[in-house]
């Protein structure tokens, strides 16, 4: 546990499951999560459609991983006093590496973003794709809203509820405690938010074998609830029930639906 990020035990178990997911996915990460890369990019073209503003003196990230958002940010605004956050502070150095020159002011957060010290005066908060992790998103909302100057924006990414379906069908535990529609958004926005845009969209991985599926879960680090271990045996019968449900010319299918707010 980190100085001012408190972890309650009941949630330990699955954030430090979280946690060792991702910091074990960290070096595979950037290579591997195109999706993510994808939905990072689309996140920002929305936000400088939906605002005439280049400039934001104050930013902060959650989730900030290996960076997809933060580049995607920093060409599309001139940022000054920019602050990541993320779970896994072995990200921190990558970061830093990358922004560090590109803004007059750099500091990091490590924690849950449900708990962790949040900076106070912020002209955008934004996020890519993380709140699937999170719960409770009432409290979330409410907590980041707290943290907007006025005019302020919220531009964030999700999955929503067809996401990984072929695996849930499967009795995978990978599942996300967060998945939410677009639609379902705008019932949660606290009072002084106005929702700007929301939409979703849905994308399809193929994959050749169970293993290469597996391998790519675990370089992304999106399977980070699971509770399974793989026998020979286990993979051959996994593979071929996934094969009698989702095989589309041969292939493997792994339908990602995200959300966009």
């Amino acid at each position: 546990r980190s100085p001012g990020c408190i972890v309650t035990d009941s949630k330990m178990n699955s954030f430090s499951k979280v946690q060792q997911s991702f910091r074990r996915s960290l070096g595979n990460y950037h290579q591997n999560a195109l999706i993510q890369q994808g939905i990072a990019v689309e996140l920002v073209a929305l936000l400088a459609a939906a605002t005439p503003q280049r400039q934001f003196n104050s930013v902060f990230e959650f989730g900030a991983g290996t960076g997809f958002l933060t580049q995607s940010l920093l060409k599309a605004f001139t940022i000054k006093a920019l602050t990541l956050n993320d779970i896994v502070s072995e990200s921190r150095d990558g970061l830093f590496a990358s922004a560090a020159d590109q803004v007059e002011s750099l500091n990091f957060i490590e924690g849950a973003i449900e708990t962790c010290e949040l900076p106070a005066n912020q002209d955008l908060i934004a996020s890519a794709p993380v709140v699937q992790w999170i719960g409770d998103h009432h409290a979330l909302l409410a907590r980041l809203t707290q943290q907007l100057n006025a005019g302020g924006w919220l531009a964030m990414s999700g999955f929503g509820h067809d996401h990984f379906h072929e695996l849930r069908a499967l009795g995978s535990e990978a599942a996300a405690p967060g998945y939410r529609d677009a639609d379902e958004w705008e019932d949660l926005l606290p009072d002084g938010l106005e929702l700007v845009h929301a939409h979703q969209d849905r994308h399809v991985l193929y994959f050749d074998t169970a293993l290469d599926l597996l391998r790519h879960l675990r370089d992304t680090g999106v399977n980070a609830l699971a509770n399974q271990s793989w026998s020979r045996r286990r993979l051959t019968q996994f593979e071929a029930d996934y094969r009698s449900r989702f095989c589309v010319d041969g292939k493997l299918t792994l339908t990602y639906c995200p959300v966009w707010v």
